[in-house]
């Protein structure tokens, strides 16, 4: 003889299961609906993040600006991208990135100029991924001076420069970053037209 109580936990279950699977398929369709494959239809516009390392002159792929914070503040910042397509095959090696931040708890990021190590919150890093681990370079020590100029910052988008310094901590290559320029919305992921 089969419980009751049994009988309607599995009406439940299986009505949850069959709830969490709409909500799956619908925010696959949502993400799938977008006009390209980064979700963003920005890759013909005038937004763009680019830099020369090392004498490379570089237009960034699949690049990002976030920002996170209270009370309409931007307490931290992010903007990074890579040197070409994020991957779309499984097993496929992911290019190397630039990104950049700025942690101010408390505080609010503004337009202005902002530069490691005064900026005790502040890192630039160079990743170089290789089938045997990461390769990083960054602004760690004090020696290596990286320098951001914010033209423009809100929730509309960021705009601005940089140039600096980023080094391997293992081997003590350096890596220097010029003409570094960006422009950029906000939360939507850009590629160079």
């Amino acid at each position: 003889m089969r419980n009751k109580g049994i009988d309607q936990f599995l009406v439940m279950k299986s009505s949850f299961a069959k709830q969490l699977f709409q909500i799956f398929f619908l925010a696959l369709v949502l993400v799938s609906c977008s006009s390209d494959d980064n979700g963003s239809d920005n890759s013909g516009s005038d937004y763009y993040f680019r830099a020369t390392l090392d004498g490379r002159k570089i237009d960034f792929y699949d690049v990002n600006f976030q920002g996170s914070g209270n009370d309409n503040r931007f307490e931290h910042i992010t903007v990074g991208g890579f040197e070409a397509p994020y991957p779309t095959k499984v097993g496929e090696q992911i290019p190397p990135s630039l990104d950049f931040e700025i942690w101010r708890i408390g505080g609010d990021i503004k337009a202005g100029i902002y530069s490691t190590p005064a900026e005790s919150e502040m890192i630039a890093r160079y990743a170089i991924q290789t089938a045997n681990g990461t390769i990083v370079y960054n602004t760690s020590t004090a020696d290596d001076i990286f320098t951001l100029k914010i033209e423009s910052i809100s929730k509309n988008g960021i705009k601005g420069t940089f140039s600096g310094k980023v080094r391997n901590l293992d081997s003590g290559k350096a890596i220097e970053i010029t003409e570094g320029t960006f422009n950029l919305p906000y939360e939507d992921i850009i590629s160079p037209k």
